[in-house]
């Protein structure tokens, strides 16, 4: 936004330095990630730039690692176990984070502030926390029964892949509560009301009348519980098995075994999937705005 030509000059001084505080503190956050992307491309095995690389000769730039990581059978054992986890917990979260946030939405709902501090507690937990309780928890699951107590399962869950799916889902379900919450803000109930009235049942009044305008809101928990379960590591060194292996625990491995510069090639194709990831999450962002009319179109 440009200064307007009766600016003072104190107002001009805070106007460029507000500027350049934001802008140091862009590069001080994206600064790591600028410097992994051209080390991805290093010919030589080494996580330093090298004088061909400074010299920008492209003798000192390949995409071996990059071929090491499309052809190594543990690196693709782990993106196929990724690809496989990722989307189911997606999933999970998706269908159990939409119905508790248009549960609690409901303002006749009693305690809904504290339920929704339950619900959102994994994201503010600290990550090494809520990992032990999983582990603990899948080693001996089992469901507590009123007025009986605690009823085990004969099975557990530890070091399979349902309990790191059951794991993951229950890192992104905050996620889309947050999201969908922040969406029905600006939903008009009339239009539920509207539809009963109409003699629709209230699952056909959600998926034709709810889901389609609260949609952007979904889309975006999604996206974001799906980035959640991808590059979520801890949880999955509690909760899994080599099975399980996933493609941040490879990245973890790589570094505290093999120091192996595909890694940096892993992390380069991670960080320009989030983009991808991030700018379709504004994209939606900007639509659910022009769709409650918070927003010119």
């Amino acid at each position: 936004m440009a200064l307007p030509a009766y600016a003072s000059t104190a107002q001009r001084v805070w106007h460029y330095s507000y500027r350049t505080i934001c802008g140091l503190i862009f590069f001080f956050l994206i600064a790591p990630i600028l410097v992994i992307i051209p080390l991805s491309f290093n010919a030589q095995d080494f996580f330093t730039f090298t004088p061909e690389m400074l010299r920008l000769d492209p003798a000192g730039y390949s995409l071996k690692h990059y071929n090491d990581f499309f052809s190594n059978s543990d690196w693709q054992l782990a993106l196929k176990n990724s690809l496989q986890i990722a989307p189911i917990a997606t999933l999970v979260s998706v269908s159990l984070g939409t119905l508790a946030a248009i549960g609690l939405s409901q303002s006749h709902v009693p305690g809904r502030r504290a339920i929704m501090a339950v619900m959102i507690s994994p994201m503010i937990v600290p990550l090494i926390i809520s990992a032990t309780g999983m582990y603990f928890f899948y080693s001996n699951p089992y469901i507590p029964v009123p007025f009986y107590g605690k009823v085990y399962l004969p099975f557990t869950l530890t070091g399979t892949r349902a309990g790191v799916i059951l794991a993951h889902a229950a890192l992104g379900i905050p996620f889309v509560i947050i999201t969908v919450t922040a969406t029905l803000v600006g939903f008009d109930r009339s239009l539920t009301r509207a539809s009963a009235m109409m003699g629709a049942n209230p699952v056909t009044t959600f998926f034709r009348v709810q889901m389609p305008l609260i949609l952007p809101g979904v889309i975006s928990g999604a996206l974001f519980a799906f980035i959640t379960s991808f590059d979520e590591v801890v949880v999955v060194l509690f909760v899994g098995s080599a099975q399980q292996k996933t493609l941040p625990w490879q990245m973890f491995i790589g570094l505290r075994e093999q120091i192996s510069p595909t890694i940096l090639a892993v992390a380069t194709i991670l960080v320009v999937l989030s983009i991808m990831l991030l700018t379709t999450l504004e994209l939606l962002r900007r639509r659910s705005e022009r769709l409650r009319g918070m927003s010119p179109g």
